[in-house]
């Protein structure tokens, strides 16, 4: 009878638990936290929560989602999620509970839906050993209605086929929702329905963009089809216009006038937006005082503008191989705002008063009016460190040697290097490309780069600090977190295979290793293949108001403070430090962190638009070497081919396996390799192999290649 009633008591107690998770929303609770809700505070109670919690997950009921935390861990029928799109039309359902598994969908299940779309699924029973099934019962968001593509008009109607691989679905076009656009041009169609039982959605065309192949045409493909507009509304170029350029007496009483202080700007040659200056003067200490002043972007626009709406829209500017796109307009990215020289500008500084071994004595932060004195390209500071200008030389040599001396500071607390290699194209007046270069990070690159990290860091830091001791304050972090254990231990083990050694045992031997990596490797031909595999390895940067901490820099505390005329999440950094420093209360995070998502999909968005624009230029570039022989490294192994990149000039193509003949080659994804079968001849990641371009499509931004012969003979070099 007794173990008949303890066994009811349990039962009374789990329901009466899962039903303080399911109050809750099934957020992730710890056992004090269970307790308090159930308004049991003894010490005996909270020790028998602590163990059916823990006893429970042992049985399926719950879940420990976190040391101590725990999660219900429910059946659930319906479940919502965003479409994964396969190539045989097919899709994956990755559920918004990252504890859940993907879940399958057939195609005659999808109903309508398409890649990206945020979509609620039933899921079905599921047999033992066998994945998860479901079915679109509603789709919940639409992840874009806008596509680039080729337009084909018959008499009677037309159709749109868009260049995104992973829509499967042709548009079907009637005739009077043409808008001017002909026969195979390059167009945007948007999808106006899809009546229930039609195979093809019904659209209409919304801007022709030109001839197929045309660099106007697909550059302006690129940006549409990653959600970027063309062009400023009318509104938003109205606004900007109207911002007054000269500043007030007033405006400049009440901000620390920089104006006699030594002040120049260092970018690249063909910069416009000048978002960072650095000021510089002896103090009569002995000491340093550098100011890293920012452009003052939100003393121009104000929330809740069409500017401002505009700018969080885009998030970021995108630069793309053969112009930019900014996130402002022209007359403030490129003017109002940029720190021109011999101009009086509005800035936002981090003023640092250095030591001479570039120790933080004092800081200060707030409203500045600058005076730039010189501008110079990364190119001229550099003449100048190398010692063939005396321009500012030894005030750029102190910055130098302080630069140099937080660098290694920050890499002995265990941040990582990453020196990966920047293509550029030389281009013509058709911006076409004649010739392709590797674009060199030296030490005038480093110097600014270690204050703007400085800056960043500090303003984070301060930020944290004055919201110890009381409620945090909400804040925009650019945080980064540690490598998956997994990934980076299939890293380990291919650099291995090099001769490199990486230390999983702690943070910090990682680190270290990885460095020792970058510096051996730096100038082989391994290294694009090695550093790409190694960034790969690591977690992906976002903006969030959860997390402090940057792994890969070592930072306890970082944001992105320094470039507000071309990056959202660094405007919102700006305000909310203002707002701190006038002793304002912590703003809602919720908020926030909504804000931040939209701009770190944002930043995604456009680090695709900007790889889409290199791989268009790298066709292009190869389209007039076709039958040209080359030497290249594989970069990337598939089931259906493998890419190899060239030596000389970091385009990348593929091998399509069915078109090596001597053998029938398998992937073996574990060893990044293929292997065939009968003679077991490998080829992997590193190898160096003899390539013929074969076949350039422009418009879907492939290059095809032959493989030749293996460089280094029969055998792979492992």
């Amino acid at each position: 009878m007794a173990k008949k009633k303890s066994s009811h008591i349990l039962t009374v107690f789990n329901q009466l638990l899962s039903d303080i998770f399911e109050r809750n929303g099934n957020k992730p609770l710890n056992y004090k936290q269970v307790a308090a809700k159930l308004n049991l505070n003894d010490p005996e109670s909270r020790d028998t929560i602590m163990e059916l919690l823990k006893d429970e997950s042992k049985k399926g009921l719950f879940r420990e989602v976190d040391r101590g935390k725990f999660q219900l861990k429910e059946q659930k029928t319906l479940v919502t999620g965003i479409v994964s799109m396969t190539s045989d039309g097919s899709a994956f359902i990755i559920p918004e509970d990252e504890f859940e598994e993907d879940i399958y969908v057939a195609p005659r299940k999808l109903r309508t839906a398409l890649n990206g779309d945020k979509v609620k699924i039933y899921v079905f029973a599921k047999s033992k050993g066998k994945r998860k099934e479901g079915e679109v019962i509603e789709i919940i968001q639409r992840a874009k209605m806008d596509f680039t593509g080729i337009l084909k008009v018959s008499e009677r109607f037309a159709f749109f086929i868009p260049d995104d691989r992973k829509m499967l679905h042709d548009i079907f076009i009637p005739l009077g929702e043409l808008n001017g656009a002909k026969h195979g041009e390059k167009a945007i169609a948007r999808i106006t329905d899809w009546p229930e039982g039609a195979k093809n959605p019904i659209g209409s065309i919304t801007r022709v963009l030109g001839i197929q192949g045309e660099n106007n045409t697909e550059m302006n493909a690129i940006l549409a089809e990653y959600g970027f507009p063309l062009q400023f509304p009318d509104e938003v170029e109205n606004e900007a216009n109207s911002i007054p350029e000269n500043i007030s007496n007033e405006e400049i009483a009440k901000r620390r006038d920089f104006r006699e202080v030594l002040t120049f700007t260092i970018d690249p040659a063909d910069a416009k937006d000048f978002d960072d200056a650095i000021s510089f003067r002896r103090l009569e200490n002995g000491n340093y005082e550098v100011g890293v002043h920012i452009a003052d972007v939100t003393h121009y626009v104000k929330p809740d503008t069409a500017l401002d709406k505009e700018a969080f829209d885009r998030g970021t500017s995108v630069y793309l191989v053969d112009r930019v796109i900014p996130m402002l307009p022209e007359r403030l990215s490129n003017g109002v705002c940029s720190l021109r020289p011999k101009e009086d500008k509005l800035c936002f500084a981090a003023v640092f008063e250095l030591d001479k071994d570039a120790n933080v004595i004092n800081q200060w932060f707030g409203k500045t009016v600058i005076h730039s004195d010189r501008r110079f390209s990364y190119e001229e500071a550099q003449e100048v460190i190398e010692g063939n200008s005396e321009d500012l030389k030894e005030e750029i040599h102190i910055l130098n040697d302080l630069a140099y001396k937080l660098r290694d500071r920050k890499f002995k607390h265990g941040a990582i290097s990453f020196e990966s290699t920047e293509v550029k194209f030389k281009l013509d007046e058709q911006s076409r490309p004649i010739g392709v270069y590797v674009k060199e990070r030296k030490d005038a690159h480093k110097l600014i780069e270690d204050f703007m990290l400085l800056a960043n860091r500090k303003v984070a830091e301060f930020i944290a600090k004055k919201g110890r001791g009381k409620k945090r304050l909400t804040f925009v972090y650019r945080a980064h977190d540690a490598p998956n254990e997994q990934t980076l231990a299939s890293f380990a083990q291919f650099a291995a295979r090099f001769g490199y050694k990486i230390n999983t045992k702690s943070d910090k031997e990682i680190a270290r290793s990885l460095n020792t990596l970058m510096e051996d490797v730096e100038g082989k031909k391994e290294q694009n293949v090695l550093t790409q595999l190694a960034i790969r390895s690591m977690a992906k940067a976002i903006y969030t108001t959860k997390k402090s901490s940057h792994y890969g820099l070592a930072f306890d505390f970082y944001t992105h403070f320094t470039s507000p005329i071309r990056r959202y999440p660094d405007m919102m950094v700006h305000r909310l430090l203002e707002h701190y420093l006038n002793e304002g209360q912590s703003v809602n995070e919720e908020a926030y962190e909504k804000m931040c998502l939209h701009t770190s999909q944002m930043e995604k968005k456009a680090a695709d638009a900007e790889r889409a624009s290199v791989k268009y230029k790298q066709a292009e570039y190869l389209e007039n070497n076709i039958g040209r022989e080359y030497t290249g490294i594989i970069s990337g192994v598939t089931e259906w081919g493998m890419y190899v990149e060239i030596i000389e000039n970091k385009c990348e193509g593929m091998i399509r396996l069915r078109d090596i003949t001597d053998d029938f080659y398998v992937l073996d994804e574990k060893n990044y390799c293929i292997i065939g079968q009968r003679k077991k001849k490998k080829y992997q990641l590193g190898d160096e192999v003899t390539i013929m371009v074969k076949k350039v499509d422009l418009s879907k931004r492939q290059i095809d290649f032959t493989l030749l012969h293996r460089k280094a003979g029969e055998e792979s070099s492992f």
